[in-house]
């Protein structure tokens, strides 16, 4: 039965008088205690209970589906990699900011970081093919780019994406040394996350490929999140293009793995490595015949 136009008035009135007294009550100062009569939805100190973390994981699973659904999000190519790569112009200029304050130690830090930053360059060209490519695709056969929505490599595919026309996605967590989302992701396309989980089940829901840049504990976790699903047939083979070859054959020796028999030998060709973005789009073409 449809609502009517004043039932529907009625309902949204009565949300926003739910949510005027929150306000109002915080607006003076008095703290959140428990208060029976506070409708449940509009009661932050209830939602934040141990007993509903699970009404909280679901609404973060809700949120963002709803969000990219009304977007036409539905197909994403996931870049991975580190925050803390810059571009090779602020790299040079935090060097020099390092130089010239007399601090060796931040310097070389800062150094050895700069070497780095043609990766930057390279997630920011590498996105800007993959959002021209889909300029003049029919809704469905198009492809976002989807990163953590953090700074370095992250902001550098979101960068690329904007710059090639397309809307690109930015999946933040809260920690506690919180940034906000990289200016470079569409606004409505913005979600921050508490849970790592239910984060990484976004990554996954849409993703038709993982590009894995050069970086630290939180890409190879969500490195091996992917692989791991892959290789267990939790999710649909998807390519997973590791960029930068020196780097990750350095940094992780499937071959080591397979010989010690705690990998199958096909699991290595569940990764490609390669160090030009045409290579990593060409190889994402490779896969689904585009």
């Amino acid at each position: 039965m449809a609502t009517s136009p004043r039932t529907h008035d009625l309902h949204n009135k009565r949300l926003a008088d739910a949510w005027a007294t929150l306000q109002a009550h915080s607006d003076t100062g008095l703290p959140l205690n428990p208060d029976p009569s506070r409708l449940a939805f509009a009661d932050p100190e209830f939602l934040l209970r141990r007993e509903t973390r699970g009404l909280r994981m679901q609404l973060e699973l809700m949120k963002p589906d709803i969000e990219m659904r009304a977007h036409g999000i539905e197909n994403t190519i996931v870049v991975f990699g580190s925050a803390r790569v810059r571009s090779e112009e602020e790299s040079a200029a935090l060097v020099a900011e390092a130089e010239a304050a007399g601090d060796e130690a931040l310097a070389e830090r800062r150094r050895r970081l700069a070497r780095s930053s043609h990766y930057y360059e390279k997630a920011r060209a590498f996105s800007k093919l993959v959002a021209e490519y889909s300029t003049d695709k029919q809704p469905a056969d198009k492809l976002f780019v989807c990163t953590g929505g953090g700074p370095g490599i992250m902001q550098a595919a979101n960068r690329g994406a904007y710059e090639g026309g397309g809307l690109s996605v930015g999946l933040a967590i809260a920690l506690p040394m919180e940034e906000e989302a990289n200016p470079y992701v569409t606004p409505a396309l913005s979600f921050k996350f508490h849970y790592f989980a239910i984060r990484k089940m976004h990554f996954m829901m849409r993703a038709k490929a993982l590009v894995a840049f050069p970086g630290g504990f939180g890409t190879l976790d969500e490195l091996f999140e992917v692989i791991t699903l892959v290789q267990t047939r939790k999710a649909k083979p998807v390519p997973i293009v590791l960029f930068g070859s020196d780097y990750w054959r350095k940094l992780i020796d499937f071959d080591f793995l397979a010989d010690q028999g705690v990998i199958s030998p096909e699991d290595i060709k569940l990764v490609e490595y390669v160090d030009a973005p045409q290579d990593a789009w060409d190889s994402i073409r490779r896969f689904y015949e585009l």
